[in-house]
């Protein structure tokens, strides 16, 4: 066991793969020489060499297809998308053409591919480098939506991901790149807290998609969870004193409801949190499951704390997105409801 951030789990985890499988590419903008704008491919082209891990034009579109083409010729390409704002060109060839290559073409074709972006605010990067887009990817059958929290899941959700034989999203909260935040801060927490230098083995290993994580067990309430909000969710639940199950799902679609079934039928209420945009966001599709399958079980209607119904806001981001007060709001709202 090896002590990372999430940056160097995740490149650990291609390094393995590309170490274990030459079917295994890696590519995209600024990823090879310079090693990524975040460093998460730092030293894999010096390695495996420019066939293996190369830079691509600034085109997400093509970097995307040229993937989904690698993907149907029997390799297994992780892309990188440099900031999930920057993925609405290619959005045609991940729904129109990665997520339906297997149904349209009855099965003779998969399209392996992880498709890797850095996701979510609080670098202050504006409106192009802050978005969470990931209702778009839950609401398109044949993808695989993954965002995982801590640098244990990085490593073994990508390492999953790649040996998947379908496509897979895979979202990176930027955020918690290099430690996680309480909420209340701009900078990692410090000195650093447990979750921020993960315990991560240095060999291959996976943890299961579709899986969630009790990240909090607790009686009271059930807050869902993932990326960044899990630790946001974690300072609201030690600040109100409330003995809530914080549940990170890890994998958002397919998602493991099984766990966050069980998890509302027993604390009788449930919080669901998420830094997107409210109207429409993936937090409406968890409410509506939540409600078909624990209804008669709930005593307090389900609540959602999220980011505004408005554009992405530069320099009020941190009052955009959801912290431990307006978690602990709504945490304090269900109890006394």
């Amino acid at each position: 066991m090896t002590k990372m951030t999430m940056i160097q789990a995740l490149r650990s985890a291609m390094d393995v793969m590309l170490e274990r499988d030459p079917d295994v590419v890696v590519f995209g903008e600024d990823v090879g020489y310079f090693g990524g704008v975040f460093r998460c491919t730092d030293g894999l082209q010096a390695k495996y060499g420019a066939s293996r891990v190369f830079d691509a034009p600034i085109t997400e579109s093509g970097i995307v297809g040229a993937g989904v083409g690698m993907a149907a010729y029997g390799l297994r390409p992780v892309v990188e998308v440099q900031f999930a704002d920057y993925v609405y060109p290619a959005l045609d060839q991940i729904m129109s053409e990665a997520a339906r290559l297997r149904y349209r073409s009855a099965g003779d074709f998969t399209a392996p591919m992880v498709i890797r972006m850095p996701c979510g605010g609080g670098i202050y990067g504006g409106q192009t480098h802050s978005q969470s887009p990931e209702a778009l990817f839950t609401h398109t059958c044949g993808i695989r939506t993954v965002m995982p929290s801590n640098p244990y899941d990085a490593k073994g959700l990508l390492i999953a991901a790649i040996e998947n034989n379908d496509p897979v999203v895979f979202l990176e909260p930027k955020r918690l790149y290099n430690g996680p935040f309480d909420g209340h801060h701009e900078k990692p927490v410090v000195p650093w807290s447990k979750h921020a230098l993960g315990e991560v083995p240095e060999g291959h290993y996976t943890v299961p998609l579709e899986s969630a994580r009790i990240a909090r067990p607790g009686q009271d309430v059930t807050v869902i969870a993932y990326g960044t909000m899990v630790f946001v969710a974690e300072t609201a639940a030690a600040e109100t004193g409330v003995d809530a199950e914080i549940i990170d799902l890890r994998s958002l679609w397919p998602m493991d409801l099984p766990t966050v079934v069980q998890s509302v039928q027993k604390t009788r209420r449930c919080v669901i949190v998420h830094e997107a945009t409210r109207t429409s966001g993936f937090g409406a599709e968890l409410l509506a499951l939540v409600q078909e399958h624990c209804f008669y079980h709930l005593e307090a209607p389900i609540v959602r704390v999220t980011g505004w119904d408005i554009p992405y806001p530069h320099a009020q981001e941190w009052s955009y997105f959801p912290g431990p007060t307006r978690v602990g709001e709504a945490l304090r709202e269900v109890m006394e409801a």
